[in-house]
C-alpha cells in the first residue's frame, strides 16, 4: 500500500520536534484523561499511535506506568530513542494499521491528529479497538474536513474541495505535489468510531480552557473562545477539530 510521504513525515517541515507545542498537547491529554478515567494513571499502560519524535510520550510517561510510542517514521523513532531514555518508556517502528501487539493489551491509546495521514483510517481504528483493553479509552483528537484553513498546508478551503482539485491547488501554490491528507466530516468521524462509546470533550475544553491546559487552543475570555464554545455546543458539525474519548465496551455475557 502506497504511503507516499508518510514514512518521513517528521522530515517534511512538520512540527514534530516542537518541544513546547507538543508538551502543551500532552498537558491537555493528562487533564482530560485524569478526569475521565477513575483508576490511578500510574497503574495504566499507554500506546501512542503515530507519536513521532517522542516528545508527547516522554511527558505522558511522567504520569503513566508504561508508555509505548510507535510510528512508521524511522527517523522520528530514532530521535525519540536517542533523546528520551527512561524506564517505562518504549519506542518502536510500527505500522498503525497492522500493529504487532496482542489483543486487549493497552489501557489507553492516544490517536492525536493521525487518522487523516494513514491510507486506511478504518483499518487504523480497527487495530486500535483490537489492542485496547475492554473498558479502555482512546484519546482521539481529530480534524474536521469542514474547516476554513487546512493546517498542514496553510491553505484556505483545501480540505473541502474535491480531491482532484485539492491536488491542483497544492501544486499551483507550490505547497506540494499531492494532497495526501484525507479528512472526514463530523458524520464521517462518527461512522469511523462507531464501535466505541464516544464522549465528546470538545465543548468542555472550549468552555474552560484553563482547566484543561488548553490556552494554546483558545485564549480564555477571548471572543474566539466565546465563539468556539457556542459552535461546539450548538453547531457541532462545524467545529474545525474535536477531542473525543472513545471507550471500548466491556463484553456482554448475558
Amino acid at each position: 500500500m502506497d504511503r507516499g510521504y508518510q514514512q518521513g513525515f517528521s522530515q517534511k517541515g512538520s512540527a514534530m520536534f516542537d518541544h513546547k507545542g507538543r508538551q502543551l498537547k500532552a498537558v491537555t491529554m493528562i487533564h482530560v484523561l485524569s478526569e475521565y478515567i477513575e483508576k490511578p494513571l500510574d497503574t495504566l499502560s499507554v500506546l501512542n499511535v503515530g507519536g513521532s519524535a517522542g516528545i508527547i510520550d516522554e511527558y505522558l510517561s511522567r504520569y503513566f506506568h508504561q508508555v509505548t510510542g510507535i510510528d512508521i517514521d524511522e527517523d522520528a523513532i530514532l530521535y525519540a530513542k536517542k533523546n528520551f531514555q527512561k524506564e517505562g518508556l518504549l519506542f518502536e517502528v510500527g505500522d498503525a494499521m497492522d500493529m504487532e501487539y496482542e489483543s486487549s493489551m493497552f489501557d489507553v491509546v492516544i490517536c492525536s491528529q493521525v487518522y487523516e495521514h494513514v491510507p486506511d483510517a478504518k483499518l487504523l481504528m480497527s487495530e486500535i479497538f483490537r489492542v485496547l483493553k475492554p473498558g479502555g479509552v482512546t484519546y482521539f483528537a481529530a480534524g474536521n474536513r469542514i474547516m476554513f484553513n487546512e493546517p498542514h498546508y496553510n491553505l484556505p478551503l483545501l480540505s473541502v474541495l474535491p480531491r482532484p482539485l485539492s491536488h491542483l491547488y497544492v501544486r499551483a501554490t507550490k505547497k506540494g505535489n499531492f494532497y495526501y491528507e484525507k479528512h472526514l466530516t463530523y458524520w464521517g468521524l462518527k461512522k469511523l468510531t462507531n464501535k466505541f462509546l464516544a464522549t465528546d470533550y470538545t465543548a468542555k475544553i472550549m468552555s474552560d480552557p484553563e482547566k484543561y491546559g488548553a490556552h494554546y487552543m483558545v485564549k480564555p475570555g477571548s471572543v474566539k473562545q466565546k465563539i468556539a464554545t457556542f459552535i461546539s455546543n450548538h453547531i457541532v458539525w462545524l467545529v474545525p477539530g474535536y477531542i473525543w474519548l472513545l471507550e471500548k465496551p466491556e463484553p456482554d455475557f448475558r
